[in-house]
């Protein structure tokens, strides 16, 4: 919800308790610095519930999915090369929730940009 004007409260309503509290559990703090909630994404993916894991990690896929498909078009080499390395730092911390999508994440990651 971080990237929308979507509450929590419209969550619950919506989909029920359980899925808005693993959507909270993998939210990032908006009000913090860009540095300081992506150390904090590496640093708290090893202590999400499996369920939010989960989420995390197909999150982590689409994204570098996407940049390989069809990166920003203002995003620069080292831009898209800095995600890679932040999100494989993240899964990192994921390691034995799913080991499929595990490597499902590796290939994508495989693919990075050089």
């Amino acid at each position: 919800i971080e990237d929308t004007k979507t509450t929590a409260e419209e969550l619950a309503a919506e989909f029920g308790e359980r899925i808005r509290d693993i959507v909270l559990e993998v939210t990032d703090d908006k009000s913090l610095e860009k540095t300081d909630r992506k150390r904090l994404q590496i640093e708290h993916a090893a202590h999400l519930s499996d369920k939010a894991k989960l989420v995390k990690l197909a999150d982590k896929i689409a994204n570098l999915a996407d940049i390989v498909k069809s990166p920003p078009s203002d995003w620069s080499l080292e831009r898209k090369q800095q995600y890679f390395g932040r999100a494989k730092q993240v899964v990192d911390q994921l390691r034995g929730v799913h080991l499929k999508m595990e490597s499902i994440f590796d290939d994508w990651y495989a693919r990075r940009p050089q």
